[in-house]
């Protein structure tokens, strides 16, 4: 089976493939009469749109969004919303050696493994254009919680970590690698341009916090805020890792160092410090909920690479074509949406059962 749908109450599908003539979503599950229109989704599917640097993909794609359906008179109607978004800057003749052999570390070989088919153009579903759905159906997520504020930024590229002491929330929208850090961000110019020069690509570490979740959002055991948030952010193409708080820093610490200590406060309890990431039992504790994705390098890159044809034969791969040389950066309004999503869809379960 395919699985293309995620979500409980709040349910999106998405659709399309890179190279197909367009790619959406259609999200299910939103209350009715939430103003909604075009111009509430652009600027995050503009985030994310290739093409903004010399340090992304050099595809241009406008990412323009269209409402197809589940809107009227500019509210959302309690059915269905599709959202439709075109792809005019295909370039499928790019991808004529990656038909003859597999991409190490892509996943055309586990695609031709499970369907004994694919789409090699530029990965068809595997690739990382997906992920432009899910950007205009995290911008729907987020006017169901309009007291919560996502954001995410660069910690890290290729190990160069920011300076937590020069955090600078301005920075973030300041420079394109979405970076909080100043100086890090002029390193990491000369970083990815070498990168890019010599055919290759970098790894990424992207944080998120959620500010203004109410404690008392999630759910235990089996839908526990901190594994959805796992689950929708590993579903992100290039994830391989993801911690909540602490994260396995956490497993180095004795039980008086992990605790969150609590006194009391005006507004309920107030916590003297967040290592578990704002979720306990899998249930909002009221803190920012906070969380790293870590992204590999991308896959398609112009240095030749050992792998093997579809029939077998050992032979090598170059990948040409527009690729990022570092897909972490626009990865970060990618890993806001799936948060954004996860906590819409918990504010609705909890909703439905505690009123």
């Amino acid at each position: 089976m395919s699985f293309n749908k995620f979500g409980r109450l709040f349910r999106f599908t998405t659709w399309g493939e890179s190279h197909g003539p367009a790619l959406g979503a259609v999200v299910d599950g939103c209350p009715p009469g939430i103003a909604l229109t075009e111009a509430d989704i652009q600027p995050w599917l503009d985030k994310r749109r290739p093409g903004t640097s010399r340090f992304t993909t050099q595809r241009r794609e406008p990412d323009q969004v269209r409402i197809l359906s589940g809107v009227f008179d500019g509210r959302t109607t309690g059915t269905p919303i599709s959202l439709m978004i075109e792809n005019v800057d295909q370039r499928s003749k790019d991808y004529s050696d990656v038909a003859k052999a597999y991409r190490p570390g892509h996943a055309d070989y586990a695609y031709d493994a499970k369907y004994g088919f694919r789409d090699y153009r530029g990965g068809g579903r595997s690739s990382a254009r997906e992920t432009a759905a899910r950007v205009a159906a995290g911008a729907v997520a987020r006017l169901i919680i309009p007291q919560v504020r996502v954001r995410a930024w660069v910690e890290a590229i290729g190990g160069d970590c920011v300076d937590p002491a020069n955090f600078d929330d301005a920075q973030i929208d300041a420079n394109p690698f979405f970076c909080p850090d100043a100086a890090a961000a002029l390193r990491w110019e000369a970083l990815v341009d070498r990168a890019r020069k010599a055919g290759s690509s970098l790894g990424a570490v992207v944080a998120c916090e959620a500010v203004g979740v109410p404690a008392g959002w999630g759910a235990p055991l089996y839908a526990k805020m901190d594994s959805e948030l796992a689950s929708a952010c590993m579903s992100i193409n290039a994830v391989k890792g993801f911690e909540i708080g602490d994260g396995f820093a956490a497993a180095a610490l004795s039980g008086e160092d992990n605790a969150d200590p609590m006194r009391p406060g005006a507004d309920g309890p107030q916590f003297l410090a967040n290592h578990a990431g704002g979720i306990a039992g899998g249930i909002a504790t009221g803190q920012p909920i906070r969380c790293r994705v870590a992204f590999k390098p991308t896959s398609s890159i112009l240095t030749p690479v050992p792998t093997i044809s579809p029939s077998g034969e050992a032979t090598e791969i170059a990948t040409k074509g527009r690729h990022d040389p570092c897909v972490g950066i626009r990865g970060v309004p990618v890993v806001e949406a799936m948060v954004a999503l996860v906590i819409a869809d918990q504010a609705l379960l909890h909703r439905g059962q505690c009123g």
